[in-house]
């Protein structure tokens, strides 16, 4: 990461994607690490969800990005890939 080197960059922090989750953060323990970050007060903008391919919540950082902590079913591809 990369701090803004001009006044013209900063209107972009928290930006970069328009609004969209650009960001993803994997778990092997959705509910775990949910609980712990909302105990932390990181803020969720999007409550967890079941989706076809995992479990799924939307959080922001401290600089307003959009996140996926995201846990993939375990006969997703990328997840049988990563064993």
């Amino acid at each position: 990461m990369a701090r803004a080197s001009k006044p013209e960059q900063h209107d972009f922090i928290g930006n970069q994607a328009g609004g969209r989750v650009f960001l993803f953060l994997n778990t092997d323990d959705f509910w775990r690490d949910y609980n712990r970050m909302l105990s932390e007060g990181i803020k969720f903008v999007r409550p967890p969800q079941e989706q076809d391919y995992g479990t799924v919540a939307v959080f922001e950082d401290l600089y307003g990005n959009l996140w996926d902590l995201l846990q993939l079913k375990e006969d997703h591809p990328i997840a049988i890939r990563n064993k």
